[in-house]
C-alpha cells in the first residue's frame, strides 16, 4: 500500500507539473518560457523538473507513450478476419464519431497547434513522435505476421497506415486552428477517411488479417 501510494503521489505531481507548464507554454509560447519559470510556478525546484522531465519538450509532450503506441495498440486488437489497416480505420472513424478530444476534436485546440507552429523545437519532436509511431508498427507488423528480418512488407505497410493516420491529423489541426466547431470538423472527417480509405490498395487493406492462414 505505501508503495502505491508514492507512486499515485509521483503520478499526481508529474501530471500538475505537466498541467502548469502547459498552461504557461499557451500564454506565453514555449521558446520564451524557461524551466526555472515551470518550477517556480509548480512550487517545486528545477532538479524535481528534471527528474520528471529530462527535456524541456516532454513537458508539453507528457503523454506523447499513448500517442506512440496508439496505432499498434488498434493493431494488436483487431477482430477475428479483420486486417491491420481495417482495424485502424475503424478506430479512426470511432474517435471522430465521439469528437475525441484524443483526435484534436476540442475547443481550444487552435492554441495547442499554434503553440506547436511557433516553436522550432516542438516541430522537431513531434517528427521525431510520428517517426517512433512508425517504428514501433513496423515492429508490430512484423511480430503479429511473422514476417522475416528482411520482409519489406510491414514497414511499407506502416507506413501506409501512418499516412491514414498522420493525413486526418493534419487536416483536424488545419481546421481546428480556424477556431471552428468540433462537430462540424467531425463530420467533415468522416468524409475524408472515406475518401482516404477508397485510395488505398487491396495489398494494404487485407494484410495481416488475423485469423488467415
Amino acid at each position: 500500500m505505501a508503495e502505491g501510494l508514492r507512486e499515485r503521489k509521483k503520478r499526481e505531481t508529474r501530471q500538475r507539473i505537466s498541467d502548469i507548464a502547459t498552461g504557461l507554454f499557451l500564454e506565453h509560447g514555449f521558446v520564451t518560457v524557461t524551466i526555472a519559470e515551470v518550477a517556480e510556478a509548480a512550487d517545486v525546484s528545477v532538479n524535481t523538473v528534471y527528474n520528471y522531465f529530462p527535456a524541456k519538450e516532454d513537458l508539453f509532450f507528457d503523454r506523447s507513450q499513448g500517442v506512440v503506441d496508439r496505432l499498434s495498440r488498434w493493431v494488436r486488437g483487431r477482430d477475428e478476419g479483420e486486417s491491420a489497416a481495417r482495424a485502424v480505420l475503424r478506430e479512426l472513424r470511432a474517435e471522430i464519431e465521439a469528437v475525441s478530444p484524443r483526435m484534436g476534436l476540442i475547443e481550444g485546440y487552435d492554441r495547442f497547434m499554434r503553440c506547436i507552429d511557433e516553436a522550432p523545437p516542438l516541430r522537431s519532436r513531434l517528427w521525431s513522435i510520428q517517426q517512433e509511431v512508425q517504428d514501433n508498427l513496423e515492429a508490430t507488423l512484423r511480430e503479429e505476421t511473422g514476417a522475416e528480418g528482411g520482409d519489406p512488407m510491414p514497414r511499407l505497410i506502416s507506413g501506409q497506415i501512418c499516412w491514414v493516420h498522420g493525413t486526418v491529423f493534419v487536416a483536424i489541426g488545419r481546421e481546428m486552428a480556424k477556431g471552428r466547431n468540433p462537430d462540424e470538423v467531425s463530420r467533415e472527417m468522416l468524409v475524408l477517411l472515406d475518401d482516404i480509405e477508397e485510395l488505398l490498395g487491396e495489398k494494404v487493406l487485407n494484410y495481416a488479417v488475423r485469423g488467415a492462414p
